[in-house]
């Protein structure tokens, strides 16, 4: 029952197993779960992203030993855990979500430090804090732009 439910979590509801660009498609699987948690204030927000963020960390670190490797494409939680981040504080219009989208992953991929160092993390740790990096840097640059450029 427990790895069944870190199996759901850590795929994010199976969408890890799209046999193309996982990674990608997990991102856009967030769209719709921060689309429904936007609507609520800052104060619930902010707890929300956290607690699911240790989620994706508990499941990530149970997904490893049922894949049997490190990181496996199939954990898609860690890019859920990561666009969350990413909108945290932005306000909702489509344009911040295709560019948070897009520079989510633009970071996901780059993995500027400390991002592809908090990779060496052990377990569930180093597969969830590298996409949490990527989020905060993906926020900072979406803050701006959404704030000055807009």
């Amino acid at each position: 029952m427990k790895k069944g439910i870190a199996r759901l979590i850590a795929t994010f509801f199976y969408v890890g197993y799209f046999p193309y660009a996982p990674g990608t498609l997990g991102t856009l699987a967030a769209v719709p779960l921060y689309y429904i948690v936007s609507f609520l204030p800052y104060y619930l927000y902010i707890p929300f992203a956290v607690l699911f963020i240790i989620l994706s960390v508990w499941a990530s670190s149970i997904a490893e030993g049922i894949f049997g490797e490190k990181d496996p494409g199939y954990i898609v939680a860690d890019e859920v855990s990561g666009f969350l981040v990413t909108m945290t504080l932005v306000p909702l219009t489509l344009t911040n979500v295709v560019i948070g989208f897009f520079l989510f992953r633009f970071f996901d991929i780059v993995k500027p430090p400390p991002s592809r160092q908090s990779e060496r993390l052990k377990g569930g740790l180093g597969v969830v804090m590298d996409d949490v990096v990527a989020g905060v840097y993906a926020n900072i640059l979406l803050q701006i732009i959404s704030r000055v450029l807009l």
